[in-house]
Order: C-alpha cells, then structure tokens, then sequence
C-alpha cells in the first residue's frame, strides 16, 4: 500500500504546557487553519485541558481529533491518580499516546507496561499511538534497530499482530525530542522502513496500513522534506505544535 493512501495524521503534543486561556485560543485557530486540509489532526493538551480543548473542536471537522497524552493499566478501582481509558473516552478522545520517550525516562516505563497500556487503550477503544526510540548513545553504538524493534515486537507479542489494524506507530528518536536536532530524512526513512518491514513480516496487509510518523524536532522549515519519505506518514509535534501558525504549516506539509 502507497503512502497515498495512508491518511497522513499530524498529532501535536503538547507536553506540559499551556493554559487554559492559550488552550482555547490555539485550538480555535487550529480549527479555523484545517479546513482545507487532507491530514487528520490530533491536538493532545495536558489532561486539565481535555474537555476545553475537546469543546473548542469544531464538530464539523471530521479530521479534527482530541488526544491524550497517557493512560492507566487499570479500566478502573483504587488506583488515585491514574486516569483510565474510559474516562477519556468520556471526554472525546480517539487516540493516546502510549511509550512516549519521557514517560519511559522519568516514570521507568518498561517495554511491558507499554504494551500493557497500549492493551488498555483499544480495550477502551481508543487508538494507542505507540511511541518508539533509541537514544544517542543507542545510535552511536549501532543500536537503533535492536532497541525499536525490541520496543516494537514487546507490543506485537503481548497484543497481537491485528492490534495494529487500530494503532498509529511513533518513531521519535530520543536525541531530537526538543533538542533542534533532527533526524536526516534519510535516517529517519530507514528506521520507519524497519518498523513497517517488521509489521509486515507478521502480517503483509497490516504493515501495508498501518501509519508510522515522526517525532522530533519538526518545523515548518523541515517538514515537508520529511513528510514526504515513502514509509512517513505524518509527524508527532512537541514545541512547535504550541503555535498556530507552525503547526498549521506542518499540517500544510502534509498533503
């Protein structure tokens, strides 16, 4: 299956920032800049700001999706803190990110609690957005495709192989999360080639459809030269998904 015709999705994460005032606005001003586009956008705010963000959405937009940035193991009980998949389900969202690089580092998130969320999020019917990367130290060392895919088939031997007929794959290389640093398209490419050769070696027709992006450090000035790489299929946003205009013209890439 072509690229063509895999709906690119452009999902901007937007980590730990915010306020309730930019929420509104940035979500208001995405809605009015996505109209014309062929991409399906995905905002994902911190929690707080689900239902604002999810409200400010226009319903008429039917590329225009809620995200949330994690979820629990749990489908519910005593567990203070976590938030369940149904729970965001309640609040409009239709996707998740799951194994995002941070949550791996700072909350020690093995390649089983991965999975294990990734489960919880389609028990919730939500669509799992399953992060995967190496560090510098990784690539440096020859390591990448031993550590993504190491990543990758953790998820496919607890869920499933058809789990992906529901799920959006990450590959965001730790060393260009929010440091300017980003993959050449050619490096970025290649890991998405090994990551959809990997799908397909489980199932042809899956790794046909399925929809691998890009995660860091994607700008208007780099993202169509990414973008259009055979096996990326659209881009995970961090910083400059804070900003109406940057964002926009990454989506505008993605065409």
């Amino acid at each position: 299956m072509s690229q063509q015709t895999r709906t690119p999705i452009i999902a901007g994460n937007w980590k730990m920032n915010g306020s309730a005032g930019m929420a509104q606005t940035l979500t208001e001003a995405v809605a009015q800049g996505i109209t014309s586009l062929d991409a399906e956008v995905v905002l994902i705010p911190p929690y707080p700001y689900l239902s604002l963000v999810g409200g400010a959405m226009s319903p008429s937009e039917s590329h225009f999706k809620l995200g949330a940035q994690d979820l629990s193991v749990h489908d519910q009980g005593a567990h203070t803190g976590e938030v369940s998949g149904a729970m965001l389900v309640d609040l409009g969202c239709h996707y998740v990110l799951v194994g995002h690089s941070e949550r791996r580092a700072d909350h020690h998130e093995s390649n089983e609690v991965v999975a294990a969320k990734f489960m919880a999020a389609q028990r919730a019917g939500l669509i799992p957005i399953v992060c995967l990367g190496e560090t510098l130290a990784e690539r440096e060392a020859g390591q990448t495709d031993e550590v993504v895919l190491g990543q990758l088939d953790a998820v496919i031997r607890a869920a499933g192989i058809e789990s992906f007929e529901r799920a959006v794959i990450a590959y965001e290389p730790v060393w260009a999360i929010g440091t300017g640093q980003t993959a050449t398209p050619d490096q970025a490419q290649s890991v998405h080639a090994s990551i959809r050769a990997r799908i397909r070696d489980n199932s042809d027709t899956i790794g046909g459809q399925v929809r691998v992006i890009y995660g860091g450090s994607v700008k208007p000035d780099n993202a169509q030269e990414i973008l259009s790489c055979e096996d990326i299929d659209g881009g995970l946003i961090g910083g400059a998904s804070l900003e109406a205009s940057s964002f926009l013209g990454i989506c505008q890439a993605a065409r």
